[in-house]
């Protein structure tokens, strides 16, 4: 890996991360048929994201680079997850959280390693599902479920 880019891509990180975390404490803190506020997931997420910038960064300082070699950048992949986390944005509240999730992690396990289509969709629906049982039974908050036109 090349550390430099993993230094800066730490630091950009974090800041959107702290950014989640600062901009969720304007949402209000409960929601409608939720004991769970809407401020709560985009928290933990930003939480999440800035304290795993944080080992990045930490991982980046630490690495001794024995040979400076010119890494060539995967733009291809990075392009294809890129697209499909806009179009997960996008679709999320048409095609509702479990079907949205299943297909942007079927993309993204395909694009990163292709092959073992069987064990991607194993994980990406027991992930998509499970997500969505857990946070809207277990904490009674509220995802966008299964669209109506499929009749759930």
């Amino acid at each position: 890996m090349n550390t430099m880019f993993d230094r800066y891509a730490g630091i950009v990180f974090f800041a959107i991360g702290t950014t989640f975390v600062i901009g969720s404490r304007s949402i209000s803190t409960s929601a409608y048929g939720s004991n769970v506020g809407a401020n709560i997931f985009p928290m933990m997420l930003g939480a999440f994201l800035a304290l795993m910038s944080i080992r990045l960064i930490y991982d980046s300082f630490r690495k001794q680079q024995a040979k400076k070699h010119k890494e060539n950048l995967d733009y291809k992949r990075f392009g294809i997850i890129f697209v499909a986390a806009v179009l997960y944005a996008l679709f999320l509240e048409d095609i509702g959280f479990v079907i949205s999730t299943f297909l942007f992690l079927m993309i993204g396990f395909q694009t990163m390693q292709k092959g073992r289509v069987w064990v991607s969709l194993l994980i990406s629906a027991a992930f998509s599902y499970g997500v969505y049982t857990l946070y809207v039974n277990g904490l009674d908050g509220s995802l966008p479920g299964f669209p109506a036109w499929l009749g759930f």
